[in-house]
Order: C-alpha cells, then sequence, then structure tokens
C-alpha cells in the first residue's frame, strides 16, 4: 500500500518558542522531515503575511492554513490538478471555510456591546498595541493585523464573564477558539477540519516533492502527525493519526477525547516538537 506522511504543525509556542518565536532547536528534524519527503504543514492561527513569511525563512513548499483552518493555500501546481472547490488567488489555489472578517467585526458590534468593556479586537489595536501584547516587531505586528477571515481578540474580563460572551456570539453564528494569547472569533472552522479536506487532496492527486522538479503519486493511505500546545489546536489533534501535545510553559496540556496515538513532549516548543517528532519516526513509522 502507498502511503504519505504529512506534518502539521502550529507555530507559535510548537514549532516556534513561545518567548523568542526562534525555530533552532527543530532545525535537525526539519531537515530530516525535508530529505524524506514528508511535507511540513502550517497549520495555524496566524495570517497569509506571517505564514509567507516564516515559509520563507524555513524554505517550506508545502500548502499551508492559516486563521484557525479557515483559509488553506495551495501554491499553484503544487498538486498535478487544481483541487476542486479552490479559487485563484495570487499564487495560490485557496479553499476558505468561513466569512470573511469584516463580518464577524458587524457581528461583535451589533451583538457584543454589552461585552465590550471586557475585550478589544485587533482591529480596533494599532501596531503598537499589539507589539506591547505580543512582543513581536513592527513588522510582525502588523502583519498579524492583516486578518482575512476572523477577528481575535484581546480578553480582559473573568472567565465567568467570557463564557457567557462565547455562548452569545455563538448564538449569532460566531465560533469562539481560545488561542495561545486571544479569543478568536470567526465561522464554524477549524484546524481539524481544514486538516482533513487537505489530507484529502494529497490522496487524489500527485503532489510535487521536496526537490520540487518531480511529482509524487497520489497516495491509497495518508498518514498525519498534528502537533501543537493549545487549545485551538484540539480538533487537528482530535482529527490527526497521531497526535503530538507540545508542552508550554503557561498552561497545561488540553484534555482530548482520544485515548490512543498520543505523544506529550516533555521539553518545550521547538525542542518538544522535535523530540516527538523523532519517537513517533523512529520506533513507529520508521523514516
Amino acid at each position: 500500500m502507498n502511503k504519505k506522511i504529512l506534518v502539521f504543525t502550529d507555530l507559535d509556542g510548537t514549532l516556534l518558542d513561545h518567548y523568542t518565536y526562534q525555530t533552532e532547536d527543530a532545525q535537525d528534524m526539519m531537515d530530516r522531515l525535508k530529505q524524506s519527503d514528508i511535507a511540513i504543514i502550517p497549520n495555524s492561527s496566524k495570517t497569509l503575511p506571517e505564514i509567507e513569511l516564516i515559509r520563507q525563512q524555513l524554505s517550506f513548499h508545502s500548502p499551508f492554513i492559516t486563521e484557525n483552518g479557515a483559509a488553506i493555500y495551495i501554491p499553484i501546481d503544487y498538486f498535478e490538478k487544481q483541487p476542486k472547490d479552490t479559487v485563484i488567488s495570487g499564487q495560490y489555489w485557496v479553499k476558505s471555510f468561513s466569512y470573511d472578517s469584516e463580518h464577524w467585526q458587524s457581528l461583535l458590534k451589533q451583538h457584543a456591546q454589552d461585552f465590550k468593556p471586557y475585550f478589544q479586537g485587533f482591529s480596533e489595536m494599532s501596531v503598537e498595541d499589539l507589539m506591547a501584547l505580543t512582543d513581536l516587531s513592527h513588522e510582525n505586528a502588523s502583519m498579524a493585523k492583516q486578518r482575512q477571515f476572523s477577528e481575535p481578540l484581546h480578553w480582559k474580563g473573568d472567565e465567568q464573564t467570557q463564557a457567557k460572551f462565547i455562548t452569545c456570539m455563538e448564538s449569532h453564528g460566531a465560533r469562539v477558539l481560545q488561542g495561545g494569547r486571544f479569543l478568536h472569533i470567526s465561522g464554524h472552522c477549524d484546524k481539524g477540519q481544514a486538516q482533513q479536506w487537505l489530507s484529502e487532496q494529497y490522496s487524489q492527486y500527485a503532489a510535487k516533492s521536496s526537490s520540487q522538479t518531480s511529482f509524487i503519486a497520489p497516495q491509497e493511505h495518508i498518514i498525519t502527525i498534528a502537533l501543537g500546545d493549545g487549545k485551538n489546536d484540539i480538533a487537528m489533534l482530535e482529527q490527526a493519526t497521531f497526535a503530538v501535545q507540545i508542552k508550554s510553559p503557561v498552561h497545561e496540556f488540553p484534555t482530548l477525547n482520544r485515548q490512543n496515538n498520543i505523544y506529550q513532549s516533555r521539553q518545550y516548543g521547538p525542542a518538544g516538537w522535535a523530540e516527538s517528532l523523532h519517537e513517533i519516526l523512529s520506533s513507529t513509522l520508521i523514516c
């Protein structure tokens, strides 16, 4: 049976260190995956320009998923054929699962006024505000504000008020996800749904090899490894063949429903990322 391994990875707190946003501890493993033609697919709350910059810095050529599963970007000609239900935007075939960010901003204005003292949306923040909250550079904070399908919020209230807010927003058609630092308001999409859709494309279409000079045939069997540290990673962890929870310096491991093929790293961030993949690939999948 033909098989292909896909690595879907969260970025902040997982492949990127929670505090420094660096990846050095994962470099050897990234090189190993590339040499084995294993696609590394960012699956993140980050925006299109943020992930494009990271892909350039890390020499990733695979598709990627933005804004907690709201959209999938596939480089044009990455597959031999354009997948169904995608549109061409710039240099990508794009599959979207959500309304645009203006829809969610409007929904907040219409239905969340009672909660307004307790949150601040990205669209209301200056670049300097976001820099202060995240320690991002001016360039990176500017890119983080370029939301296309969601509206992240800095929540300033207590957990009880937050629960009421979430109930209110969900009653009006929104989905609220807790990320590493922010609440994310978007449509009924998540990292797991996007991960599953993209995995299906790999099973249907020939994909480019890491050398970018040849195609690998469609695979009869897709093995997915998902790595993440936050609550917004739960959907992709539940859906993957192997679920890897990366140890966080700021919160406990979120609870999963699944009982098998779960790994919890002993180290933080990119070191835990490399540690867990080494364990899975060496002892289970042999690559």
